[in-house]
């Protein structure tokens, strides 16, 4: 399945310094390990065919040809797979002696890339050895073989082609504009570092902080082989680092190690819709493009994807919830100033996402010093409401000082199905939508007669699935919560919770326990009869679904693929793959209510918003992504 996932390692050479038999043997012996564990790519480190401390036995005629011999017989063991690997050692060219990094796939030489820049910041100047590259790519012979040597080299997967390697080596990494910036800029998806750097104190907490900083800012993965174990000498201390980092994410480092394989899955597809999203490619730069292939064959996954992918990881959490919290204040806060209205109308139904909205608002009244009373809080209970809920409502609105009052809905209702000859024992969506318009009728009136403004509780997640009523909930002067999932929604709830004395905590945490409800329907002996998780399916797996096509715009079948690992043990594959056509039918066929959806903050990545957001005509056709599901 092309899905983007490419198995990739990096490893360390317990080099011996200039011998070059011994350093073969070790490399041969990684290699084959790569091959046993369907490594796809292998990274090693610079000069590890003869070790970087050899100094002025670079000069030696004896060095350099026993450095040929080495690449040879590794060429010769690269024969049993299609690996790609990459590795340093020192080859003249022209009659001048490079630091390069050699690319070889199945006994072919790919190309030879010449390091930059040969100052270490650390200490090392290799410029006694070796020349610094001219840029244009020219063919050179390398064991019998033609092949390329430059620094614009990119080696092109033409069976994955989202997968192209650029190489860049030690210290490279380091320059204000190391080779990697312009590689990426020509299409590079991964970067191969094959490094060796004298380590000092705090040495390895740059490195670590470069190689995030640029798979980060390149939306690139990069693998970093930094060896050493064997080259200390003299005033040099050298020890392994070895790191794989994709879009500024750590997926692997290790350190003090030689002679073992740290592995990954990278994600080149992610990464390249990633680069066409924030346009960084622009292929417009003079590259030598090689070609090369490799089988595509299933990937094992070791890698972890987040059940709840808008929940800020652990440790995190409330240094984020507070941010989002803030966000939301200071732009409700403009608002207000901007039309020069001092009152906030919402309904607050004793639901997750009204609650947010009236927590946020208090925050805003706050930081305007005005007095809470100028929130306005509105229970309307119709055909559905619960005791708990509309309890809940009041005991929220009361613990938090606001002005609250009841407004029932049922007879103002009935009355308008007799209007349009709708008999009331029919529930169907007008029932429903008739009870949400009126709540928004009576909204709006309010703000009219106080001169206030409308908020709009709806959250993301009910918008991406149309989970609203056109013209009634869907409507509001400012939508507060409109770019906030429902997971994050019962996070932020239960975060301000916990920030409360107990009686409001005690509310605020029954309402996160509080099952997700329209409550449209009539209530069952005073409970909730309609929940909206039974209808469209648990609000964690749409929330999965919605990060993965609308943040990364995954297909079906690699968002299925992600969401069975991150539910493994909770929802079987079948369960969510229904839950997906779901989603898809739904996120299709509802875009015209978010079409002309109100103002609101952006606070996150991923919004619906037709001015800030998404972009997207509201008769779009859903056919070939539930056909991806169906096949």
């Amino acid at each position: 399945m092309k899905d983007g996932f490419v198995n990739v390692a990096v490893a360390a050479v317990e080099v011996t310094v200039a011998d070059t038999t011994a350093n073969t043997a070790r490399i041969i012996a990684l290699i084959e390990d790569a091959v046993r564990q369907d490594v796809r790519i292998l990274v090693l480190p610079e000069l590890v065919t003869t070790g970087l401390s050899s100094g002025d036995l670079f000069f030696q005629e004896q060095l350099q040809g026993k450095a040929i011999e080495s690449l040879g017989a590794i060429l010769d063991a690269s024969r049993q797979s299609d690996l790609v690997i990459i590795l340093g050692s020192p080859m003249i060219v022209c009659g001048a002696l490079y630091n390069c990094a050699v690319v070889m796939q199945g006994g072919e030489v790919l190309g030879v890339v010449p390091k930059e820049h040969l100052i270490s910041p650390c200490g090392v100047d290799q410029r006694r050895w070796f020349v610094h590259p001219k840029t244009e790519c020219r063919e050179i012979e390398l064991l019998g073989q033609q092949t390329w040597f430059g620094t614009d080299l990119l080696f092109r997967c033409t069976t994955l082609t989202d997968l192209v390697i650029g190489c860049e080596i030690g210290v490279d990494l380091y320059d204000i504009a190391p080779p990697s910036n312009r590689l990426a800029v020509g299409g590079a998806t991964v970067i191969a570092n094959p490094s060796v750097i004298n380590e000092l104190i705090g040495s390895r907490d740059y490195q670590c902080l470069l190689v995030r900083h640029q798979s980060a800012k390149l939306a690139c993965a990069y693998l970093y082989s930094g060896g050493g174990e064997g080259e200390s000498t003299t005033d040099f201390v050298y020890t392994p680092h070895l790191m794989i980092a994709e879009n500024g994410r750590s997926l692997a480092k290790s350190s003090d190690e030689s002679g073992v394989l740290l592995t990954a899955e990278i994600d080149v597809q992610r990464l390249a819709l990633e680069r066409r999203r924030r346009q960084i490619t622009a292929c417009n730069l003079a590259f030598t493009t090689i070609p090369f292939a490799l089988e595509i064959r299933p990937t094992t996954l070791t890698r972890t994807f987040p059940a709840l992918p808008f929940i800020p990881k652990e440790g995190d959490e409330a240094e984020r919830f507070e941010r989002i919290l803030t966000i939301q204040a200071l732009a409700l806060k403009k608002r207000l100033v901007h039309t020069k209205i001092s009152r906030v109308i919402l309904g607050l139904s004793g639901g997750l996402d009204s609650t947010l909205a009236l927590l946020v608002a208090i925050r805003t009244i706050d930081l305007l010093g005005l007095e809470r009373s100028a929130i306005k809080a509105v229970s309307m209970p119709g055909f559905g409401t619960s005791r708990r809920t509309k309890g809940n409502a009041q005991r929220c609105a009361e613990l938090l000082g606001v002005d609250f009052r009841t407004i029932p809905i049922a007879k103002a209702v009935t009355q308008h199905f007799k209007d349009i000859g709708h008999d009331p024992s029919v529930h169907d969506a007008t029932y429903e939508n008739s009870q949400a318009r009126e709540r928004t009728q009576i909204l709006m009136d309010l703000a009219n007669s106080l001169n206030g403004l409308v908020i709009g509780t709806g959250d993301l997640s009910e918008l991406a699935l149309g989970w609203t009523t056109y013209n009634g909930d869907q409507m509001s002067m400012y939508s507060l919560n409109g770019s906030v999932a429902k997971t994050l929604v019962r996070a932020l709830v239960r975060h301000e919770a916990n920030r409360m004395e107990t009686p409001l905590r005690r509310v605020l945490l029954d309402i996160v326990d509080t099952p997700v409800s329209p409550e449209l329907l009539p209530a069952v002996d005073g409970a909730i009869a309609q929940k909206t998780e039974q209808i469209l399916g648990p609000y964690e797996a749409h929330d999965f679904f919605l990060y993965y096509i609308l943040r990364w715009g995954f297909a079906p079948q690699k968002v299925l693929r992600l969401a069975t690992e991150a539910f493994r043990g909770t929802y079987s594959e079948d369960e969510l793959k229904g839950w997906l056509a779901t989603f898809y039918r739904r996120f299709f066929r509802e875009q015209f209510k978010r079409s002309c959806m109100p103002d609101g903050p952006k606070v996150g990545s991923v919004s619906l918003s037709p001015r800030s957001s998404l972009s997207m005509p509201s008769d779009a056709s859903a056919l070939l992504w539930l056909s991806e599901i169906d096949g």
